[in-house]
Formats: C-alpha cells, sequence, structure tokens
C-alpha cells in the first residue's frame, strides 16, 4: 500500500470506531481490521494470536492480542477505562501497562514483548521496552489523529524483516560503492591485469571498508575522521599519505615517530594484522577517485549500520565474481544460515539459557547458573571448512554474543544495583566469547580477508550493544591477532593444524557446489585423493562430508553443510552414504530440497539440502521439508525416515512386471529427424513419402504436445529408397555425416546403416507406456501415457511393451511419484526418471482381483479424463493451476485404489508411504 492509501484507510478506520469499544466483544475484531485495513495483511487474523496464554501466579490467564512476529503485546481496555488507574487482577492492583508487563515476563525468554501497547479505543500508548525509562516515555496517540500518526504502528509489522531488508539494501549499497572505488583505482595502475595488482587492489579495498566502519561506528576519535584526513591533501599526495596512514594504523603508539604530524597521531593502533602486509604502491589518484572516497563513501554514506554478515559476500562477489562462480562457491542467505546453526546448536543452546532463567531456584545460584552458561558458550569453538568471506562464521559469532547479551541482561535484573562494578563491569568480565573461538579455511586469499574484517566489524557491532547495557564504554581498539582463518585447499590440508579435533565443538559451512561432470583437473585430483580413487560420479560437495567425517572419528563433534540435493539422490547415495554409515555416521538433522536463497550478487540457481550428522548421533532426529518439520528415530541417505537402504541400479524388475527398455539413440546428426514444417514439406514434394515418416516419441515433445518425426526406414528397399529423392539425400548426408566421426565412435560403426538411427534388438514396435526422463519438479503426477501403434521411442524416454491399463495405473500413481521423488536424480531441481533406479527397483503391491479391477477402472477414468480435452498437451493438462476438474478427481480416484492395493491407511502422510515402500524394498532384496 503506498502512504496516501494506507492515510486514507486509517482515516475510514478512525472514523468506524470513533466514540465505540467493548474489550470483550471488540478486541479482536478492532485489532484485525486495524491490521488488514491500515497494513494491507490480508491473513490478519492469523498474524495476530488472540489465544495466547500465560501462566500467572498459579492460574492461566490470556493475553488480550499478541503478534508474534514482531512480539508486540497488546493489553486492550473497553472505551472511557482510565488508562492511569489500576485494578485488581490475581490478588494485585495494577495499571493496564503493570498488568502487559507480568505477563510478558512470563514468556519463553523468545517471546517477551519488545513492544507492550495499551488501549482503551480512543487513546493508544506505546512502551518501546528497549528505551531506557520505557514507563514513562512512552508515546501517546489518539484514534482521532491516527491519519497522520498510523505510521507510528510500523514496528507492529515484522519488524525483523524491515531490519534485515535495510541491511541488506545498506549492505549491498556499501558493496556497489566500493565497487566504484576498485573500479576508478584500477584504471590507474600501469598493469591493472596483473594478480600482483589486483591482490594490492584487494587488500586496499578491505584497509579502506575497515577505516569508514570504524569512523563512522566511533572507533576512530570522530566522525570522518578518516574521510577528512584524505580531504586535506593535493590530489596528486593523497596515494602517498593513505600510505603513510597504514603504516601509522599498523604502529604501536609508543614505537612511533616522536614528531608524527598530529593528525597522523591522532589515528590509533589497529594491529590484528591488517595493515601489516606491504604490497604493490597505491597509484596516483585524480578527481574522481578522491570524490568516491571522500564525499561518497565518507560524508554521504553511514557504514556502522552494514551486516558483516552479508556485507562480506557482497563485498566478495563484487570485485571478484567470476572465479567464484568457477570454483562452484556461493553464498548463503542469513536465514538459510540459521537453518544450519539453528538445530546444529543455537536452539539447543536457547533452550539452556531459558532453563536457567525459568529456573526456581535463589538469586545467587541463579546468577552462577548464569556464568556458568557463559563461560561454556566461551569454551565452544567453530571451524568452517570452506569459510568464503565468512558468513557463516560471522552469523555464528552474532548470535552467541546476542545470547551473551541476553545473559548480561538478566543478570543486571538479577543483580538489581548490587556490586555490579566488580563482577562484570571489566571488558573481560562482560565479553567471554571471543572471535579466537572461530576458525576457517579458504582457499582464495582476498576471500581470507574480507572474512577476517568482517569478523572484525561484527566485534565491534557486539561490543556496542554490550555498552549499552553494561551503561559503560568498554575497549575495542587494538585489534586481537586473528590468525585462524587460514588460505589453502581444505581437501589437502590437515584440519588438525588449523584447529586441534579435541577443541572442537561444530564443523558448519556451504562448501563447492559443483556438479561432478563439471570438475576441473584440479577438482578430479582432490575428490581422488579424499575416496582414494573412488569418488566415481559423486560431486565435489561430497568430498567435505568424507573428510569431515574422517576427521571427528571418535569425537563428539557435530557437523552440518549445505549442499546440493544431488547427493542425496540417484547414483550419488550409495558411494557416498554407505561408507560413511558402515563407520559410524549418523544423520541428526536435514532439510530436504528447497530454492536456493543468497543476498550475494550471483545467487546459486540450485536446489539445496542441509544435513546435519556425527558419529554420536542425536536422541531425536528432525526432518524439514516444505516448512515443517517431523520428529524421527532416524534419517536415511536419501533424507527419509526410513532405514539405511542403498538402492542400486537394477537391469531387470524386482517384481513381476514388463520389462523397461531404453527409447533409441539417434546417431545421424538430425538428418533422420524431421519437425512438423520439415516434414509437410517433404510430403508435399514427394506424397509416397509419407509412409516412411513416423511419429517420433521424446519426452519434452511428448509432454508439451510438439509434433516430432522420424525417418523409420527400417524395411525400405534399395529400389524404394532410390525413388523418395528427399529421404535419399538425408540418408546420403547421414552416411557422410558418420564416416567423418571418430573411428572408435557408436556413430562411425554404423556407416553402413545410414538409413537406421541406431540398431535397437528390443523394440519390437506396437504400443508402449512412454516414460519421459525429465519432467517438471512441481507437477503432482508424472505424465506417463500410452503411445500409439507404430510411433518411434527416442532416448529421451524410457519405454514398457507388452504394458497395460493395470501396470499404467500403478505407475500413474501418487505412490509412485512419491518413490520417484525419493530415489531419482534431478536436473536442477526436476526429476530425471531412470528405469535402471527407478522402475526397476520399485516394490509393486500384490492386489485381489478386485482391487486389480479398481485400478483398471481409475487408470481408464484417467485416459477418458485426457481424452476430453483433445487440443491441451499433457504439460497443460497436468500444470499446478490448469489440471482440469475430472482429471484430478480420476487421479483421486486412483491414488484411492492403488493405495488400498498396498494395504496403506488412507492417512498416511507421504514420508510415511517412502518408509513402507522401503520396507517392502528392503524385504524383496532380502536387506540389501
Amino acid at each position: 500500500m503506498t502512504d496516501k492509501e494506507q492515510k486514507k484507510a486509517a482515516a475510514a478506520f478512525a472514523k468506524d470506531w470513533a466514540g465505540k469499544g467493548n474489550e470483550d466483544q471488540d478486541t479482536v475484531k478492532f485489532w484485525i481490521g486495524f491490521i488488514r485495513r491500515i497494513w494491507g495483511i490480508e491473513d490478519a487474523e492469523n498474524y495476530i494470536d488472540s489465544e495466547k496464554r500465560v501462566k500467572y501466579e498459579g492460574h492461566t490467564t490470556k493475553i488480550d492480542i499478541y503478534i508474534p512476529n514482531t512480539r508486540v503485546l497488546i493489553e486492550q481496555k473497553s472505551l472511557g477505562v482510565d488508562l492511569d488507574k489500576p485494578e485488581r487482577r490475581h490478588g494485585e492492583m495494577l495499571t493496564p501497562f503493570k498488568q502487559a508487563e507480568q505477563y510478558s515476563q512470563k514468556l519463553k525468554l523468545s517471546e517477551k514483548a519488545r513492544y507492550i501497547i495499551v488501549s482503551n479505543f480512543e487513546t493508544f500508548r506505546i512502551y518501546n521496552l528497549d528505551q531506557d525509562g520505557f514507563e514513562s516515555t512512552y508515546e501517546e496517540i489518539k484514534l482521532c489523529d491516527l491519519e497522520k500518526e498510523y505510521h507510528r504502528f510500523g514496528f507492529m509489522i515484522d519488524s525483523e524483516k524491515k531490519l534485515l531488508q535495510r541491511e541488506i539494501e545498506l549492505s549491498d549499497s556499501a558493496a556497489k560503492l566500493i565497487g566504484k572505488i576498485y573500479k576508478a583505482i584500477l584504471k590507474q595502475y600501469k598493469d591493472p591485469d596483473s594478480d600482483e595488482v589486483k591482490k594490492a587492489l584487494n587488500v586496499l579495498c578491505v584497509r579502506l571498508v575497515f577505516c569508514y566502519y570504524a569512523e563512522d561506528a566511533g572507533l576512530f576519535d570522530t566522525h570522518e575522521m578518516f574521510g577528512e584526513y584524505l580531504a586535506k591533501f593535493p590530489v596528486q599526495d593523497v596515494n602517498t599519505k593513505l600510505e603513510e596512514l597504514f603504516e601509522v594504523l599498523n604502529t604501536k603508539v609508543e614505537d612511533r615517530y616522536h614528531y608524527l604530524d598530529k593528525d597522523l597521531a591522532a589515528f590509533p593502533y589497529v594491529n590484528g594484522g591488517l595493515f601489516e602486509a606491504k604490497t604493490e604502491s597505491i597509484p596516483e589518484f585524480n578527481d574522481e577517485i578522491i570524490d568516491l572516497l571522500v564525499n561518497e563513501a565518507s560524508r554521504k554514506f553511514d557504514w556502522s549500520g552494514i551486516s558483516p554478515t552479508i556485507f562480506g559476500a557482497m563485498f566478495e562477489s563484487t570485485l571478484d565474481p567470476d572465479p567464484k562462480r568457477n570454483n562452484g562457491m556461493y553464498y548463503t542467505s542469513v536465514e538459510n544460515i540459521h537453518k544450519v546453526i539453528d538445530p546444529l546448536f543455537l536452539d539447543e543452546l536457547k533452550a539452556e539459557f531459558q532453563s536457567v532463567v525459568d529456573s526456581h531456584v535463589s538469586k545467587a545460584q541463579k546468577m552462577q547458573a548464569l556464568e556458568d552458561f557463559r563461560d561454556k558458550l566461551a569454551e565452544l569453538n567453530f571451524l568452517d571448512p570452506a569459510c568464503g568471506s565468512g558468513n557463516f562464521l560471522t552469523e555464528t559469532y552474532l548470535s552467541l554474543r546476542t545470547l551473551e547479551n541476553e545473559v548480561l541482561s538478566e543478570r543486571i535484573k538479577l543483580e538489581s544495583g548490587s556490586d555490579l562494578q566488580t563482577t562484570i563491569a571489566t571488558t573481560a568480565n562482560a565479553v567471554k566469547i571471543s572471535i579466537g573461538q572461530f576458525y576457517g579455511i579458504e582457499i582464495d586469499d582476498f576471500a581470507v580477508s574480507v572474512a577476517k574484517t568482517a569478523m572484525w566489524i561484527a566485534e565491534a557491532q557486539m561490543l556496542h550493544r554490550t555498552e549499552k547495557i553494561m551503561k559503560q564504554e568498554l575497549v575495542f581498539l587494538p585489534l586481537k591477532s586473528y590468525t585462524n582463518i587460514k588460505e589453502g585447499n581444505a581437501l589437502r590440508m590437515d584440519w588438525e593444524t588449523v584447529v586441534p579435533k579435541d577443541r572442537l565443538n561444530y564443523i558448519m559451512g556451504n562448501p563447492p557446489f559443483v556438479g561432478s561432470s563439471r570438475l576441473s583437473d584440479d577438482q578430479i585430483k582432490d575428490r581422488d585423493i579424499i575416496f582414494n580413487g573412488q569418488g566415481g560420479e559423486l560431486d565435489y560437495v561430497a568430498c567435505w562430508y568424507k573428510k569431515a567425517a574422517d576427521y571427528i572419528e571418535s569425537y563428539n563433534i557435530r557437523c552440518a553443510f549445505v549442499s546440493t540435493n544431488s547427493i542425496c539422490q540417484g547414483q550419488q547415495v550409495l558411494p557416498l552414504w554407505e561408507p560413511l554409515c558402515e563407520t559410524g555416521i549418523k544423520i541428526d538433522f536435514a532439510y530436504r530440497t528447497f530454492r536456493w536463497d543468497s543476498e550475494a550478487q550471483e545467487t546459486a540457481k540450485v536446489s539445496c539440502i542441509i544435513i546435519g550428522f556425527s558419529r554420536s548421533g542425536s536422541k531425536g532426529c528432525l526432518l524439514f521439508d516444505k516448512d515443517k518439520s517431523i520428529k524421527t528415530n532416524h534419517i536415511n541417505g536419501y533424507l527419509l525416515s526410513a532405514p539405511d537402504i542403498f538402492i542400486q541400479k537394477r537391469r531387470t524388475p524386482l517384481s513381476d512386471v514388463p520389462e523397461a527398455i531404453y527409447g533409441i539413440k539417434p546417431a545421424d546428426h538430425g538428418y533422420l529427424i524431421l519437425d512438423d514444417e520439415e516434414k509437410q514439406s517433404m510430403i508435399k514434394n514427394d506424397p509416397e513419402a509419407e509412409k516412411w515418416i513416423k511419429p517420433f516419441i521424446t519426452a519434452k515433445e511428448y509432454i508439451n504436445g510438439i509434433p516430432r518425426w522420424c525417418l523409420w526406414l527400417k524395411d525400405i528397399t534399395p529400389e524404394e529408397l532410390s525413388q523418395r529423392k528427399e529421404i535419399k539425400k538425408r540418408v546420403d548426408a547421414c552416411q557422410k555425416w558418420r564416416e567423418k566421426q571418430v573411428e572408435t565412435g557408436d556413430a562411425y560403426k554404423l556407416k553402413e546403416t545410414p538409413t537406421l538411427m541406431r540398431p535397437n534388438n528390443k523394440f519390437k514396435g506396437g504400443s508402449f507406456i512412454v516414460l519421459p526422463r525429465h519432467t517438471g519438479e512441481n507437477r503432482r503426477y508424472i505424465p506417463f501415457g500410452f503411445s500409439n501403434d507404430g510411433d518411434i521411442p527416442g532416448d529421451s524416454i524410457s519405454l514398457i511393451p507388452n504394458a497395460d491399463k493395470y501396470h499404467f495405473g500403478v505407475l500413474i500413481s501418487r505412490i509412485h511419484v512419491l518413490w520417484t521423488l525419493a530415489i531419482c536424480g534431478r536436473l536442477k531441481g526436476d526429476p530425471r526418471y531412470a528405469s535402471d533406479i527407478v522402475y526397476n527397483n520399485f516394490p509393486w503391491p500384490n492386489p485381489t482381483d478386485k482391487q486389480k479391477e479398481e485400478i483398471i477402472e481409475s487408470a481408464q477414468m484417467i485416459l477418458d479424463a485426457r481424452a476430453k480435452y483433445p487440443d491441451s498437451s499433457l504439460a497443460k493438462l497436468y500444470g499446478k493451476s490448469t489440471m482440469p476438474p475430472e482429471l484430478t478427481k480420476a487421479h483421486k480416484a486412483n491414488d484411492k485404489a492403488v493405495m488400498k492395493a498396498y494395504g496403506f491407511k488412507p492417512d498416511m502422510t507421504e514420508s510415511e508411504i517412502v518408509a513402507e515402500l522401503m520396507k517392502m524394498y528392503q524385504k524383496l532384496t532380502g536387506g540389501k
């Protein structure tokens, strides 16, 4: 909604509610209308919680309105009630605000209110609980002024997402600004394409970012201190003055030249190795660069609000995107980072902290428990062995420090003005968590620098937040020397040289995404080293699983990686997960396939999974699928709640059903294949040619209703061929092409039979069931179907000759789709149907005669429903929003009939169905 629309809606809302409002009858209706009409949230009834219950003094009571997304608690009174007048509540005289505040205190830590609104339908009082003296500094707004004051309620509408969006936008702007500076300075170098220059410029940009952040965040003495220093000098001198400044920032105050220029001397000692390395000299600047450095980056831009997690990725991708794509390195959004770290450790730590807060012990005991918990946090160590720009490490640090700050807040409440100065007043006591607890390995030297800088910025930001809690200044500079992020190839390094395993608690990250077919020579060598030459078809990311599994042997270290979903599908499950499971690796939690999301400029267009694993295992496993989570006792390599089963390629079906065969793979350079226009042209010129033209069934064209044809010349005589000039022309071209191919290749071997696409002894003609090799991931059903007699199968399908409507009915069912989705390979997110993996291993039901007849009848219903729409392709018939009602109804009847044949209960979930199929497979194969 626009501002104008919101003002109009607010005025209308105020007019409608003027002079009315009963606490018992109107509260929910009032606030649903407020949220929906003014803020445009259509499902406002789901956005608010009017049934939120809390336990208070032994009673369970209900909060009037609670908004979970923004943690807003509303205490509503009837029209005319005095908001300052205490009322008796649970034996106490409480004002409406005090009543709301006490309700908030009884909520879990993660639910405690950030804002409290007290209202009597005519007056609203807004209390920001993060402000000092919030009880007396509330904002008061009248209903009659809502048209001009509505925006002051913006905090009610998903403030976390708005804050994150602001951080993303700010970090994106900062990265683009540094990108401009980078390009402008690069032009000034004499040899801009050299590796030395690019490395020096990368280092320079990292240093600039730190200086800009330091002046805006108060780490330097004054705002714009860095920019104003640069502005003092003539353009031609700025480069050398900048080098002098870097040297000063790297020198302890006591070691500096006694007669140093006072402006230089005012800069603090930074340390940390950031300004230590000597690089190529900085070239002479021009007016454009000075404008960017001083006006754009220093005077106009505020760096203090950037997110180090987001900015690090954006910064790196802005300055150096291409190598990352080539190496399969992509960046993870904050949301996806938390999909890894929350179930890996953060949820458990938050629950432990909440249990301490809720414990019924003495104040002294609780204070000690809180301090013990802080000590525990300070002893945890984390490794990201493919850390890139450090966003996993940075976000983990921010999360732990946020938790530590909550511990400090709780302690201060408990101490209530007691001997605070002797307990947590010093920096050492106030902050126990250190960036020294975070280790990383990264192959790109620039990314290492970015990661370290991001960690320092994160440390500074969190220290500022701690200062607000402590109400005192804490020392940040000089930086601690931070050498825990190592440059190198993680797959060829001994991780013990980075962090000894007896000190490590968690391994996490987002290793490179490179498919098996796209590996470079060096990456193939990496995989061979990790898997002792047995890497086969495994994707590159699998190497990190094996390396981590070996590293944590005999240690209680938990791991979690973001990965391409291919390592838990099709042919990759067996070589990766069977040996890992045999050595004791257990999957503790997993996210099944979800779409990638990233804050970086180059967003990976891939489907991902997340797998948490360890050797000790977990008491209860969590499986996340489509925003839902289930608890289970075991998760297998296919990310299913099922036993450890590893399905291998099979040449023939496991059950007593017709054999599936592959279609014909042409080796003709397209000379024997015709599109519709070419077919019509050939028939027009030679009507007798039509009998040699057959429908050619390929997956894409079959599903999308696009005619495709082939020259099927199996029985053509030499005399007939010589009379069909256009056909003969194509056959001659096919022969010439085949003769020019590599002698060891299939095409060359077929040069003596140019009339044939490729011999296929198993295909005898006749009708068959079409099994498209690839289909869209969003379809509920895979659009199998029958061919016509005379159709020729292409290699992008498998086919089942001699199949009937019973076989079609089972294959078209949702049960078979679920089996396919569980064990097939994928092309991006789309299922890849391979008969040797999917069809041949599929456990068929053993129906009674009656059950079999019901399946045949429902299969006919599906075919009849399709026939009603002869002009619609299968793609349209099976579109998510275009599937006709008759077809949907027929499929539901078919699903019901097939479920009944399997003996499955109607209320079984999809994962339960697949688990049962896995058990049937296990039984049919004798446990193999």
